[in-house]
């Protein structure tokens, strides 16, 4: 079945997720691309409709962002939203202007008809979050008012050319009854099927690895997170052949190798403890490489949070491609390939269609598995419209420039609540899923300035105090994160009679819905007490201990 989908077109509002997973929670799929995107790429969605998203420009503006007009064409419903109203204004023939009084924050619309699909089933007046400095002055032909401001035009349609548009932002928390508009627009507008379930998205992205592979192999890269424990199932399900095992309850016959790099950033005790995790629990073929010196010798000396991640990467993908390249010289040695692919062992034995073709499995039939999810693409790449760059994520925007693995991200249009739902419908332990999120360049990104052996053993030992604090205090399933941050701050203090000189300790723990924004925890000032008081005893070497009590905006999660 065709997974149908409302396109965002993104022209570089701070909302433009927020509208993909107002639609999402009606169970129907919805991804954002930038406002130029082409209108080959827009249809390879299989859209049912668009959403044009708000922004910070006016349509004036030298290199204002203006879509293709032809997305007024495509035959299906379109919705502008701030923005979205005055772009659809100006391209169609209407008139734009600076507002009289600028409206930002808390308003009341009063709808001005009361046979709009849009507002159907709400009441006359609606409290909503306005942000714009222009207006509508001047509709485009065709088109009606359909609710107002004291101030401002608030809603406009021509349902004839299936078009509405709304000043307002629906998809904020701030305008209660703006999950209602969005539903009607996606139910009853573009007539979307309620059918994007996690079972649907199984199915699909199954199916769609296996027409991607072919004849090749897998292999994943595993952290023993969330995000790369639910993407290694699921392209394990795909690249099992007739004779495997199902997902979950064995290795056997499957074309997938996971791989677990000790990249000597780990978290205490982590590589002996995701192995065992990966193994028993998951039924996984896992190689694990132990690359603690291969990675610490490209770190030395380095201290700018991007270089970091960008040399994480390539070493990542480095280790990926020798463990292809043994994986290739196995099979080699075991068996000919010609005609005699049941000779060699189910882990190493090629697709039957390469051995029909004779010949050997190469590094080009690899495509590496990576969880990468949605706001780790948001964040590494200026894709989603005019926005920028605000960090390189080690599996997105570190990776080089030129891989000779081809990449499969299966997740990368989800977000983490999504990919946890994925992950219980494939019947995964709810200890793996429920796993806070650990960032792929690992420690490295918690360590302030030079990563050294000696820091990374520091930052080990706090943050093994941390998450066994914040567990012991049932907190740890409630939090969305929450670690320790080795600070490149030497402070003065004393232990007994003695003088100390010793590295500062940040605290961080934080409430979040997918990532994208954030809010710190205030956790009991017990909890604090214990953590700070066995830190400095129990860690030679720190001497100090903070707390980070900065949401996201405007700080990130990570501290790099």
């Amino acid at each position: 079945m065709e997974t149908q989908s409302i396109v965002v077109l993104d022209f570089g509002a701070q909302y433009s997720q927020l509208i993909a997973r107002r639609i999402r929670e009606n169970k129907v799929f919805s991804v954002v691309l930038p406002f130029n995107a082409s209108l080959d790429e827009i249809r390879s969605y299989s859209p049912v409709g668009i959403v044009l998203s708000g922004g910070p420009s006016s349509v004036y503006d030298k290199g204002a962002p203006h879509a293709d007009k032809k997305v007024f064409d495509l035959g299906v419903p379109v919705l502008g939203i701030c923005y979205g109203l005055q772009f659809m204004v100006y391209a169609l023939g209407g008139k734009v202007r600076p507002a009289e009084k600028r409206e930002y924050g808390q308003a009341r619309v009063e709808l001005q008809v009361s046979d709009s699909q849009l507002f159907q089933g709400l009441p006359k007046l609606l409290a909503v979050w306005m942000s714009h400095g222009d207006s509508a002055e001047e509709l485009p032909p065709g088109f009606r008012l359909t609710a107002k401001t004291p101030n401002a035009i608030a809603a406009i349609e021509n349902a004839e050319r299936k078009m509405w548009a709304v000043q307002f932002h629906p998809e904020v928390h701030h305008t209660p009854l703006g999950s209602d508009i969005l539903r009607n627009f996606a139910l009853n507008i573009c007539g979307a099927a309620p059918n994007w379930t996690g079972q649907h998205f199984i199915d699909a992205t199954v199916a769609q690895v296996k027409r991607q592979v072919g004849s090749g192999r897998a292999i994943c890269a595993l952290s023993g997170g969330v995000d790369s424990s639910v993407a290694a199932v699921l392209v394990d399900r795909a690249l099992r052949d007739d004779r495997g095992k199902p997902a979950l309850s064995g290795a056997e016959g499957s074309r997938l190798t996971c791989v677990f790099v000790n990249n000597g950033v780990l978290r205490k005790n982590e590589f002996e403890k995701v192995q065992q995790n990966l193994r028993d629990k998951l039924g996984l073929h896992l190689v694990a490489v132990d690359a603690t010196d291969r990675f610490m010798n490209k770190l030395a000396g380095v201290t700018d949070p991007e270089t970091k991640r960008k040399i994480i990467g390539k070493e990542f993908i480095e280790v990926f491609e020798d463990e292809a390249r043994k994986l290739i010289a196995n099979a080699s040695e075991k068996g000919s390939w010609k005609g005699t692919a049941s000779a060699v062992p189910t882990r190493t034995r090629p697709d039957a269609a390469l051995a029909a073709e004779g010949r050997r499995l190469e590094l080009e039939d690899f495509w590496l598995v990576q969880g990468t999810l949605y706001p780790d693409v948001i964040e590494s790449r200026s894709v989603r419209g005019p926005s920028e760059v605000i960090k390189s994520h080690h599996n997105v925007g570190g990776l080089p420039e030129k891989m000779k693995l081809k990449l499969i991200e299966p997740l990368k249009d989800l977000f983490k609540d999504e990919v946890r739902r994925i992950g219980r419908d494939l019947g995964m332990p709810e200890d793996i899923l429920q796993r806070q999120p650990f960032p792929g360049p690992g420690l490295a990104v918690r360590i302030l300035g030079e990563v050294t052996k000696e820091r990374a053993d520091l930052l080990r030992e706090c943050d093994d105090i941390v998450v066994g604090e914040i567990k012991k205090a049932g907190l740890y399933q409630k939090i969305w994160q929450s670690f320790a941050v080795l600070l490149p701050v030497m402070s003065v203090g004393v232990m007994g009679d003695q003088r100390t000189y010793a590295y500062t300790c940040a605290i961080r723990a934080v409430h979040s819905e997918d990532g994208m924004t954030a809010d710190w925890v205030p956790l009991p000032y017990e909890v604090l007490k214990t953590i700070s008081n066995r830190i400095v005893n129990e860690v030679r070497g720190v001497n100090r201990v903070v707390y980070d009590i900065t949401s996201k905006p405007p700080g990130t999660i990570e501290w790099e």
